[in-house]
C-alpha cells in the first residue's frame, strides 16, 4: 500500500513514531509526503522540502535469520538505481557511491537515510528516500542534480509504484541470496575501480584515497597512497 499525504514533518519520523505506538506497520507499504517541513539526511543535515520530488519512507522488519540490517543500506540504494533506470536517458551516467547515494553523472541525485526502532532482539529499519525528480537542492558541500535536468520525470505517484517494485525485488533477494549477490551487484552499479574518494570520519578529519570495491561484510574498501588498503565502516564518502 502507497499512501500520499500533502505535507508533513518528515515521513521517517511519522513511520518511527507509529512503531513506537506499537502500529505493526507491514513491509511494502510506503507514506509518500509532497512536501515535508522537517525532513532531515544522514548527520542531522536538513533536507529540501518536496516541490515535486519524491519523498518516501518504507519500514523492513529483518529477521534472525537475514543478513545484517546494515546492509540494507546497500539493498536500498540498488533499489533506487533500479528504480531511475526506468527513466535516465543515458544509464552510463548514473552509479551508486558508498552506502548508498545514487549519482548521475557526478552529482547526488538522491538521498537515503535508515533509522533503527526498537531493541536489538525486534529491531525494525525505517528507510526514508528522497529523490530530486523536479528539481535540485542547493547543498554548500555537494553537487545536486534532478531528473527533470536530463529527462521528462515522472509523477511522484508513477515514481513511488516503481520504487516500491523495485526495492521489493532487493528485499528477496537480500534474504534468497545473502551478501555475496548484494556486494558484488552493488558494485558494478558504482562508480569505477580507482576512482579517487575523500572519506569524513567526523574525528580523525579526512583520508583519502581510491575506490578499491567492497569487502565481504559490505564496507568501503579505500586504497591508501602507501598501498594499503582501510575498510571503512562509518564515514561520509565524497569524489575527490
Amino acid at each position: 500500500m502507497i499512501r500520499i499525504v500533502e505535507e508533513t514533518g518528515s515521513t521517517n519520523a511519522d513511520l518511527i513514531e507509529r512503531l513506537n505506538a506499537g502500529d505493526r506497520i507491514a513491509e511494502g507499504d510506503w507514506l509518500v509526503a509532497r512536501r515535508q517541513t522537517a525532513g532531515r539526511g544522514r548527520q542531522g543535515r536538513e533536507w529540501f522540502d518536496g516541490s515535486g520530488n519524491f519523498l518516501g519512507s518504507s519500514v523492513v522488519h529483518p529477521a534472525p535469520s537475514d543478513p545484517p540490517a546494515h546492509t540494507l543500506a546497500l539493498a536500498s540504494g540498488l533499489a533506487v538505481y533500479e528504480a531511475l533506470l526506468t527513466w535516465c536517458p543515458d544509464p552510463a551516467q548514473l552509479s551508486l557511491k558508498w552506502p548508498n547515494d545514487v549519482l548521475l553523472g557526478h552529482a547526488k541525485i538522491s538521498g537515503i537515510l535508515l533509522e533503527a526502532v526498537g531493541g536489538t532482539s525486534a529491531q525494525s529499519i525505517v528507510i526514508g528516500i528522497g529523490v530530486n525528480l523536479a528539481v535540485a537542492p542547493q547543498l554548500p558541500d555537494r553537487k545536486t542534480i534532478a531528473l527533470a535536468q536530463v529527462t521528462k520525470p515522472p509523477s511522484i505517484e508513477v515514481f513511488a509504484e516503481r520504487l516500491a517494485h523495485c526495492l521489493d525485488l532487493e528485499l528477496q533477494r537480500w534474504r534468497e541470496f545473502g551478501l555475496d549477490l548484494l556486494v558484488r551487484r552493488w558494485c558494478d552499479c558504482a562508480h569505477p575501480l580507482g576512482t579517487p574518494l575523500a572519506v569524513h570520519d567526523g574525528d580523525a578529519g579526512v583520508v583519502k584515497g581510491t575506490f578499491g570495491g567492497l569487502s565481504g561484510e559490505g564496507s568501503l574498501l579505500l586504497r591508501l597512497a602507501d598501498g594499503q588498503t582501510r575498510a571503512i565502516h562509518a564515514g561520509d564518502v565524497s569524489l575527490d
